[in-house]
């Protein structure tokens, strides 16, 4: 045992229930409530020094197993099955050394839970491997947090030589020989950085399309919340199957952004454009695009990037390249995105860009971020409508990872009450001002939350 390794000493977890102020829509499925897994981890060094760490990620169950013959409930106990498995996996685990090594190592044990959770539970279809990541990522995450509070550092310290002694090839094969993490993260964050701000399916664009007022006090409209946050970037859900409401919520979208932007004298913001995999085909997307471009040259201009347009499963679709798109604009893989190989994969098929998610693992996206910097990928970190820890940890990712344009932070829109505890430590990070979130305040120890 190194002197600055560790090991696992035990493993707690919990859930919290939240409900959201105003539903989302993912995947035609309209969400109104959140299920947090909070995870504990004690590790101790070879002197028997220990440490808590604190990791939390919302059980995104609708994005994460996507069924037509389960339930909400059902695949949100399947999820809740297999993180008890998880957590047994940590706790039992004798390996030593630095996270990263741990829960690499880990993985070829973790995944197959998925698949064991299916036979017990006697599911009609499998659990994904995407709905394992998610459950796993947070047990992940306090394992970093752990490590970074015994060695009284931020996480992004120990990602070095001193800490973590294996090249990139270690983990990702031979064309990373002689390449460290370390060359791909920045050890501290962007001091801020913009954020993009959701505009749900269902979400009110003008005054006239309150039809039902919340009354919290938030904004209850696209325009409201420009003015309130002062935002530049602002990311259009769109339905991938009715080609003129898409186009026409866009246009509709950029109207009333510039309509609010010439009221605020700001001359430049941009769109980032989610079809939930719904298009049917790439044609859709070109159809799409060419459309835009001709009813709306300016809001066809500021798309930044677009998120993966059709079906999550690119072996089964070999046909949706996305070539063609990706000259017009940045295409990223999202969904599909669950280890080196479903990269490469993406990268054949015409991907330009990478969605990280703290949701899929602080070290898969890690490692995924420096082969998407050696790749020359399009970089940006997308949300789960993470709120409170988890919001910090995919703020950190965000503020450390070099290229990302923008984070996307959608809890303070849709679960502020899970937000609430954490405004006040955080200034800046939960509430946002010019457009900006304070991403400097991201240097606490471990993972920076608690």
């Amino acid at each position: 045992m190194g002197s600055t390794d560790v090991r696992i000493r035990d493993v707690r977890f919990g859930y919290e229930h939240f409900r959201y102020r105003a539903p989302i829509k993912f995947g035609g499925v309209a969400l109104d409530r959140v299920t947090l897994l909070n995870v504990e981890i004690i590790v101790e060094n070879g002197t028997g020094t220990t440490a808590t760490g604190f990791g939390s990620m919302p059980l995104g169950n609708v994005w994460a197993f996507p069924s037509r013959q389960l339930s909400y409930e059902q695949t949100l106990a399947a999820m809740q099955w297999v993180a008890g498995r998880v957590a047994e996996k940590y706790r039992d685990c004798t390996i030593s050394g630095h996270p990263i090594a741990i829960t690499h190592q880990l993985e070829a044990e973790i995944l197959p839970t998925g698949e064991e959770c299916t036979k017990k539970q006697q599911l009609p279809e499998p659990v994904p491997a995407l709905a394992v990541l998610v459950v796993s990522s947070a047990f992940d995450a306090a394992l970093h947090d752990a490590y970074g509070k015994l060695h009284q550092l931020n996480c992004y310290h120990t990602y070095h030589r001193a800490f973590l002694p294996h090249d990139l090839d270690h983990y990702l094969g031979a064309e990373f020989v002689g390449l460290h993490l370390s060359d791909f993260l920045t050890p501290e964050p962007k001091p801020q950085m913009p954020l993009y701000h959701l505009v749900g399916a269902l979400d009110p664009l003008t005054p006239s399309d309150v039809r039902q007022p919340i009354g919290d006090g938030l904004p209850e409209h696209l325009g409201d919340w420009i003015l309130r946050d002062g935002l530049t970037h602002l990311k259009i859900k769109l339905n991938g199957d009715d080609l003129r409401w898409d186009v026409e919520r866009v246009i509709a979208v950029d109207r009333v952004a510039e309509q609010t932007q010439q009221h605020r004298q700001v001359d430049h913001w941009w769109y980032s454009l989610d079809f939930n995999e719904r298009c049917q085909n790439v044609g859709y997307l070109l159809d799409f695009l060419q459309q835009l471009r001709e009813q709306s040259p300016p809001a066809y201009e500021r798309i930044q990037y677009i998120e993966q347009p059709t079906a999550r499963d690119l072996q089964a679709h070999p046909e949706n390249t996305m070539h063609a798109a990706a000259r017009l604009k940045p295409v990223v893989i999202d969904e599909s995105l669950i280890d080196l190989e479903s990269l490469k994969l993406a990268m054949e098929m015409g991907y330009t860009g990478v969605a990280f998610k703290a949701c899929k693992g602080q070290t898969q996206s890690l490692l995924l971020a420096a082969a998407a910097q050696k790749y020359n990928l399009f970089r940006c970190v997308q949300d789960l409508t993470c709120v409170g820890a988890s919001l910090i940890h995919s703020a950190g990712l965000a503020a450390h990872i070099p290229g990302v344009a923008a984070i996307e932070a959608n809890g303070r829109q849709y679960c502020p009450a899970a937000n609430a505890a954490w405004e006040a430590k955080f200034p800046g990070v939960f509430t946002i001002r010019d457009g900006m979130m304070n991403t400097a305040l991201l240097n606490g120890l471990g993972l920076g939350a608690v």
